[in-house]
């Protein structure tokens, strides 16, 4: 029996955008814009030069840290510029600029064909560490790291996150539909680097087609699909445990502490890429959505491909648009030009216009509760956004659980008082971590 999680809603999934048009291959960008840190954990070092011809698949970044990922070229061409660039999430990142040279040419020993059958757990984890693959469903943290729990950490299970809760988003329901035989191996691969015998797949209810396709991928295997209640955010990781597996993560753990590790549907199709024809991640699949975009699309688009050249190959926006947002609806990033790259964890891009935006004023919290009610980390939203709005973050660190907040943004979609929690959470982790690290520097010194 299903055991959902606690909380959560059911917004409009408006995934009819895009559901049923299969994936697309955007034209090649003019130029590419790649940052250098596009992954949680050390940023990278250009290791290129400008003025350098560089390959597609060259490594172009690195960075000697453990919680890192190489970063590499999607295109063939010159190097034109390396310096500051819009970046989706942190403003401004160092990056380095391609021009195209038309020829496509990949760097020499790519691809290859492989038998990964034969290789050992060591050897697929090195694979994957040097092919730059990430967390593809937006957290962006290093695949390799995440496959590597220390020896204590026993893991007995493992999920592939299909659940795609986002509204908007129908990227991996294409990808289960179009590539359920690289999501076979690739969770085959992860489950010999784990030494897991058990695995599930987790596919909202939603997706009907999606099951059926991911049942007949695993038939005669010990991987068991499950199609599970549609419920916002259930691709949350600790709320997918709970549905799957019926396993609560701890306050201040981690999916491994309860012996799961969980990974997207997008990141084992870049392990399989990676391992089986040696091919890094170059490119994705990216939803471009909305009501303001002339014809929604997936879209596969080679990583540092601009926002505007994205959305130009869906013939560009019908009307003005009100916002764009990086991601989904619930927890994207509104973007303020369309002069940023698409990077490793970016799943979709929206254009929306008035109508499908709130921007109502915000007002006092009147204490209705409603955003207990649908939390699904069982916090108490309203008093980590007072806490935060007074710049008492402190507080809410050790009295309110601050850091167990999934920051999946339930709270405010039913909040009357239209108040900025989830900006308000951000704020008091950002505040919180500054301190950290002010004085794990005093102490150094």
């Amino acid at each position: 029996m299903i055991k959902s999680f606690r909380g959560g809603i059911h917004p409009n999934g408006s995934k009819n955008y895009t559901a049923s048009k299969p994936i697309e291959i955007a034209t090649l960008p003019s130029k590419v814009v790649i940052p250098v840190s596009q992954h949680i954990g050390a940023p990278c070092v250009p290791i290129v030069a400008k003025g350098d011809y560089v390959k597609k698949g060259q490594v172009i970044a690195t960075s000697p840290a453990f919680v890192s990922s190489p970063v590499h070229s999607s295109i063939s061409g010159i190097v034109k510029d390396i310096a500051l660039y819009p970046h989706p999430v942190f403003g401004k990142c160092l990056s380095i600029v391609i021009e195209n040279d038309g020829k496509d040419e990949w760097i020499e020993g790519i691809p290859i064909v492989r038998d990964w059958e034969k290789l050992n757990a060591d050897e697929i984890k090195s694979i994957i560490k040097d092919a730059g693959i990430v967390g593809m469903g937006g957290a962006t943290f290093p695949t390799f790291v995440k496959l590597s729990p220390p020896k204590d950490k026993k893991i007995d299970t493992f999920i592939l996150n299909a659940a795609e809760c986002e509204p908007f988003l129908t990227a991996d329901h294409r990808m289960m539909l179009e590539h359920s035989d690289k999501i076979a191996i690739g969770v085959k691969l992860v489950m010999k680097v784990l030494g897991v015998e058990k695995a599930f797949v987790g596919i909202e209810d939603n997706k009907p087609d999606a099951v059926i396709a991911m049942q007949k991928a695993f038939e005669g295997t010990t991987v068991n699909v499950m199609s599970i209640p549609t419920k916002y955010p259930q691709g949350a990781e600790k709320m997918l445990i709970k549905a799957i597996a019926d396993r609560e993560v701890p306050s201040g753990s981690l999916p491994m502490d309860v012996g799961v590790v969980v990974q997207n549907v997008g990141t084992v199709i870049a392990i399989c890429d990676a391992v089986v024809s040696g091919i890094p991640l170059i490119e994705r699949v990216t939803t471009i959505s909305g009501s303001a975009i002339k014809e929604p699309k997936n879209l596969l688009l080679r990583i540092g491909t601009t926002f505007e050249e994205a959305i130009s190959n869906c013939g560009g926006f019908k009307e003005p648009p009100a916002k764009i947002i990086m991601g989904g609806p619930m927890m994207g990033f509104a973007q303020s030009n369309l002069n940023i790259s698409i990077i490793k964890g970016v799943s979709g891009i929206l254009a929306l216009n008035k109508k499908d935006i709130n921007n109502g004023t915000q007002s006092p919290c009147i204490r209705c509760g409603k955003c207990v009610n649908v939390c699904p980390c069982g916090l108490n939203p309203s008093m980590l956004s007072i806490l935060g709005e007074r710049d008492m973050y402190e507080e809410a660190k050790l009295e309110q659980n601050l850091f167990d907040c999934a920051e999946c943004g339930s709270c405010v979609y039913v909040c009357p008082a239209k108040r900025n929690i989830v900006q308000y959470i951000k704020y008091s982790k950002m505040r919180n971590n500054a301190d950290a690290a002010k004085k794990k520097e005093a102490l150094a010194k």
